[in-house]
């Protein structure tokens, strides 16, 4: 069942059919072969996985994303960023990559950062001379910073299909993020530096500096709350998900003043149609799942590799290979929800905690988001930017070299991210 599940879905996939509906496929294939597997069972265990509480989280975090990232925030993030560090060697793709971590703590998807901040960063970057090429790189790996900083949908979806805590993910992937950042604006300034990238001139405006500050403060504010919220009990995930709306909406309606029933209307509909590709994600996701549980193909794999391989660091860097090559082919969310049932009994079996064990698959997943031949973020910063998609990938060595280092750290020193 298990063979069938995947030749049946690779080959929807080949012929560029969304993944939802290729899951489904694979999932309806396998039933309708099983005379043990009745359809409407099936039907049920793809409904019973969207039952859940916690899921409630994901509309209200994308909905709090697009009331902030639509409006004036942008700009004036964008303007406090490029007064501390717009004059230094790669500043401006620095800028980039800074805004991308701020605003990983309101959207919590890296293909809405990609999209915003790039619309916002590339013509600034055409303007002053930046190769569009590398700028396209820089936000397409920089946006993946995104779903390490709280608030991650990733990070909801793996919590909710491995039953793990969702507030210790989000701590725990604080940190990451955050070497992520460093490390990628470390890779800014060594490019810069050694090709002499233009560097914004422009004279040191300290009151514009001052007014762009406080402009922003009430919004950089939130994944702060977010994270104290979680980390002290104080709420639960969903309820800090409806609290970030509330705040978000109060604050550009009342701080902005840009909130009108337009921009509403739009944040809105753009979160529901986003929550609804999601949720049938998980549907088909959670119907190949329990298949192939049904079919005890982890069980089967987790016992193959402890017969085989007999030291943890190959078991580990095994699980990365496995990781790096489904990221490449499939989107974040979908590879989560099939990946999980599968390496989460292998994890156990090398005494790995869960909580690393996600940390250490978004990572991994992210950066198929700017690696070929799906690369979400990649295409969408290489539309922005006008260059070949392969233009992009060449300027994109610094950054996987960043994200190889990271993802070691993540996956052989648990300190790094466990408390």
């Amino acid at each position: 069942m298990s063979a069938l599940i995947l030749i049946v879905f690779m080959i929807a996939a080949v012929a560029a059919i969304p993944i939802a509906h290729a899951l489904m496929m694979a999932a309806l294939a396998a039933a309708a072969t099983s005379d043990r597997i009745p359809l409407d069972l099936l039907v049920q265990q793809m409904v019973a996985q969207v039952q859940s509480f916690p899921l409630i989280a994901i509309p209200f975090f994308m909905l709090t994303g697009s009331l902030m990232m639509g409006g004036r925030l942008g700009a004036a993030l964008v303007g406090v960023l490029t007064t501390l560090i717009g004059r230094f060697h790669g500043g401006p793709a620095q800028v980039g990559v800074l805004s991308s971590t701020l605003f990983g703590g309101v959207s919590g998807s890296a293909v809405a950062d990609a999209s915003a901040i790039g619309s916002l960063l590339i013509p600034w970057h055409k303007r002053l001379g930046y190769p569009p090429a590398f700028s396209a790189a820089t936000l397409a790996a920089a946006a993946t910073i995104d779903i390490l900083i709280p608030p991650s949908i990733p990070l909801i979806i793996f919590a909710l299909t491995a039953n793990a805590s969702i507030a210790a993910l989000f701590y725990a992937g604080v940190l990451p993020g955050l070497l992520l950042c460093g490390g990628f604006m470390l890779a800014c300034w060594w490019v810069g530096w050694r090709r002499d990238f233009p560097r914004d001139t422009t004279p040191v405006n300290m009151a514009a500096f001052r007014k762009h500050l406080l402009y922003s403060s009430p919004a950089l504010l939130l994944p702060v709350l977010i994270v104290v919220f979680l980390r002290f009990g104080i709420a639960t995930p969903t309820e800090v998900a409806v609290l970030s709306t509330l705040y978000a909406g109060l604050i550009s309606a009342v701080v902005y003043r840009d909130l009108g029933w337009k921009r509403l209307n739009d944040a809105i509909v753009h979160s529901g149609l986003a929550t609804g590709v999601v949720l049938l994600v998980i549907m088909a996701s959670a119907a190949i799942g329990w298949l192939l549980t049904y079919d005890q193909m982890p069980q089967a794999l987790a016992q193959w590799v402890l017969d085989n391989v007999h030291i943890r660091w190959v078991v580990i860097l095994l699980m990365n290979l496995m990781m790096l090559f489904v990221g490449m082919f499939i989107d974040l969310p979908a590879a989560i929800l099939l990946l999980t049932p599968v390496f989460l009994p292998l994890a156990e079996s090398v005494g790995m905690d869960p909580v690393q064990l996600g940390i250490m698959m978004v990572v991994n997943l992210a950066v198929g988001l700017y690696t070929p031949p799906v690369g979400t973020t990649l295409f969408i910063t290489s539309a922005l930017a006008k260059v070949k998609v392969g233009q992009t990938v060449r300027e994109l060595g610094p950054f996987y070299f960043v994200a190889f280092a990271i993802l070691a750290l993540v996956s052989y020193v648990p300190a790094t991210i466990l408390r």
